[in-house]
């Protein structure tokens, strides 16, 4: 069963940074599309950035241009998302995702259990 386990979570300043890690386990496909979600108190969760299977194809929502960066780790299975500058705007549940295709977005078929991000003013 696969298994996506976020760390890294926590409470930031305004202006900080923080960097958050997802580690998929328990899958016998060979590798997975990764994707970052985030779920704000009373709202929709909405797409923060993605990252394909080769890593060449990376994509982030509007909002973090330039402040977030995604990456994988495909020795370890895992993705990070580095995030800075944060506001008080980015504080929500921050989900990993995972595919084994690259055509499953946003449609993931793994999700984690969540990573809290709280950003103080």
């Amino acid at each position: 069963q696969v298994r996506l386990v976020e760390s890294g979570g926590g409470l930031v300043q305004a202006g900080g940074s923080l960097t958050l890690s997802c580690v998929v386990s328990g899958g016998s496909y060979s590798g997975y599309a990764m994707a970052w979600f985030r779920q704000a108190a009373g709202k929709e969760r909405e797409f923060v950035a993605s990252i394909s299977l080769s890593g060449t194809k990376i994509f982030y929502e509007d909002s973090v241009k330039g402040r977030f960066t995604i990456s994988r780790n495909d020795a370890k299975n895992a993705s990070s998302l580095q995030m800075s500058s944060l506001n008080p705007e980015d504080t929500a549940v921050y989900y990993c995702a995972a595919d084994p295709s690259d055509l499953a977005f946003p449609r993931y078929h793994y999700w984690g259990l969540g990573a809290q991000i709280s950003v103080s003013s």
